[in-house]
């Protein structure tokens, strides 16, 4: 059994804009699921502890038809994360940053979850993170100073998909800001950049990356 750190963002609320984003439910349960299925165990962290803000549009029926995400939620499977400063990346086997716009708000430029991120990394494990989620890869620098994902193949939510007005109150592209270190995809559904980074392009490469997760634990157990 592999033990996995998943991060969600604890929330961003834009009252000039009225907006408010935090993680997506299909991100996080569609792999929490296949995970768990797999017999590996799942922990959750967010930056501020406790339970982390839904983007609510995820459960809403365009995103969640069949309300399965939306049951997961209100079970309550998300409701008790730990700090980012209380976690010991060595517990871990991976870490897996899940996506929603909150990530690009309160995880990207996070130290603390930098820190986490190399630690993991340095330990010989696995990096992964989908959607919006890739953002912190950019800001986490290695000792040479360039980023985790500096000229690996990558991928994450394309700019192109973007709801209509969103990127004008959007803190960066995404796509942008990965293109300036790393050689960014929108044609694959997950991508690894080399044998511990590994990032998928959107909601509906959750369950692909998770299942490339998985076999990746096996093959690391094995």
């Amino acid at each position: 059994m592999a033990k996995v750190l998943a991060v969600l963002s604890s929330g961003h609320k834009d009252t000039e804009n009225n907006y408010e984003t935090g993680w997506w439910a299909e991100e996080l349960f569609a792999p929490m699921e296949i995970l768990k299925n797999a017999g590996h165990q799942v922990e959750l962290a967010s930056p501020k502890g406790g339970k982390p803000t839904l983007d609510e549009v995820s459960i809403s029926e365009e995103y969640d038809p069949e309300g399965k995400y939306k049951k997961m939620y209100q079970s309550g499977l998300a409701d008790n994360t730990k700090k980012l400063s209380d976690v010991n990346a060595k517990e871990y086997d991976a870490i897996f940053i899940v996506g929603g716009h909150g990530a690009m708000y309160d995880l990207a430029e996070d130290e603390t979850l930098h820190g986490i991120i190399n630690a993991v990394y340095d330990n010989g494990k696995i990096v992964s993170a989908v959607c919006h989620g890739p953002a912190p890869l950019i800001w986490t620098k290695r000792p040479d100073g360039q980023s985790i994902i500096a000229g690996l193949d990558v991928t994450g939510y394309p700019e192109a998909v973007e709801p209509e007005g969103l990127p004008e109150i959007l803190p960066f592209s995404l796509e942008g800001k990965m293109n300036e270190v790393a050689n960014y995809t929108a044609d694959e559904k997950v991508v690894w950049g080399n044998e511990q980074v590994l990032t998928g392009r959107d909601p509906f490469a959750s369950e692909a990356l998770a299942e490339e997760l998985v076999k990746a634990l096996d093959n690391k157990n094995n």
